[in-house]
């Protein structure tokens, strides 16, 4: 097993699993950062931990908690102990329901996972089935599900549909690879209508083209937000408007070597976008682009292997993690009037990633433990 060099290394590994069938069955960032146990920083707020029922206890197995609603839902995976995945939904008062999405596989690899949740608690995400085709689905809040597949994805393993965020509306944004395994970007209509769309200059080969992230890529305005990549294997923002209007962006520190450019994460009820670019050193850095265009560089400080930035809350506050000189990694969250709020889950020996937070400054996401094993949290501020 390999240990990171960078933070970098392990975000790329992880966003070409994301290009890929069900995009994370595994927490790649988790699984690349053993060996490098951290020490605990100062804690601000309250720190509790969950465990999905039926999570694996072995390395690379556990609870990966990925998206949080305004209300306090959080949606994620479990990997079990013969590493096939679940979603789940956690309520706030603790109460964890699992599910499976038709279609899944029930092998190693295979199963279900959530990507999105609005805040009606309609949940979407990406089922791989016994094939390896993946398909998107549906999660409705009285547990009935349905699935989806973009009329042009590949039916080869490998291929498919995912569903990637679903706003209060009901739009779904999600993503497909087809037979030639170039990714396209889609929109679904509350009534079933796929609208598929390429942003400008994006490569037409095999794992290039337009990508949306998932959870908070959508916002309620119905502003979408994400990345291409083009012909030399470089990544480009975009931001897409309800209209369609598509306008591109990089930032301007971003180098522009193959791996390398501008990737964003989430887009806020405002419209101010965040994410990471990477450097010539392929070092990543969080930034954010404000509605008018404006972009601002985050390093968190002590960052010397990366900074990512997952999301924005509907306050302005971002959140996510980085990792120090000795290649720890760290959560944070920096509030909208730019104060650096650092933490560690308690148990985490090879890094807490915070994955999302919510309109009352709620963090979440996931840590791994000394035996590798993957397990949820949330910081109440």
């Amino acid at each position: 097993m390999k240990t990171r060099k960078s933070l970098k290394l392990d975000l790329t590994s992880c966003f070409q699993n994301a290009r890929r069938p069900i995009a994370r069955t595994v927490l790649c960032l988790a699984v690349c950062m053993f060996g490098l146990p951290i020490s605990a920083n100062a804690q601000k707020g309250t720190i509790i931990t969950f465990d999905a029922p039926g999570a694996g206890t072995g390395a690379g197995q556990g609870t990966t908690a990925y998206g949080i609603n305004a209300w306090g839902g959080i949606i994620g995976w479990y990997t079990d102990a013969s590493n096939v995945n679940h979603g789940f939904l956690r309520f706030p008062n603790g109460k964890i329901t699992t599910f499976d999405a038709p279609k899944a596989g029930t092998g190693s690899g295979q199963g279900t996972i959530a990507f999105g949740m609005n805040n009606e608690g309609v949940i979407v995400g990406a089922a791989t089935d016994s094939g390896g085709v993946t398909h998107g689905f549906l999660r409705a809040p009285d547990g009935t599900m349905k699935t989806f597949d973009d009329p042009y994805a590949g039916t080869a393993a490998g291929q498919g549909t995912w569903t990637s965020n679903i706003n209060d509306q009901g739009t779904i944004s999600g993503g497909s690879i087809d037979g030639a395994n170039v990714i396209h970007a889609f929109l679904l209509t509350p009534d079933g209508k796929f609208a598929i769309f390429e942003a400008p200059g994006a490569g037409t080969g095999a794992f290039q083209g337009t990508d949306t992230p998932t959870m908070y890529g959508l916002n309620p305005a119905g502003k979408e937000t994400g990345w291409y990549i083009d012909a030399g294997n470089t990544y480009h923002g975009y931001v897409r408007f309800s209209n369609g209007r598509i306008t591109t962006f990089d930032d301007p520190n971003a180098a522009t070597g193959a791996s390398q450019g501008t990737q964003p994460f989430s887009v806020n009820p405002e419209g101010a976008v965040v994410g990471v670019y990477y450097d010539a050193s392929s070092i990543s850095h969080g930034f954010l682009r404000s509605p008018d265009g404006k972009m601002t560089t985050y390093d968190a400080p002590g960052a010397v292997g990366g900074t990512f930035i997952a999301s924005n809350n509907a306050s302005g506050a971002i959140t996510g993690f980085y990792a120090d000189a000795s290649g720890n990694v760290h959560s944070f969250e920096y509030t909208r009037g730019g104060r650096f709020i650092g933490f560690d889950a308690p148990g985490a020996a090879y890094g807490t990633y915070s994955e999302g937070n919510n309109a009352s400054g709620v963090c979440m996401g996931q840590y791994v433990d000394a035996n590798g094993v993957n397990h949820g949290f949330l910081l109440i501020p």
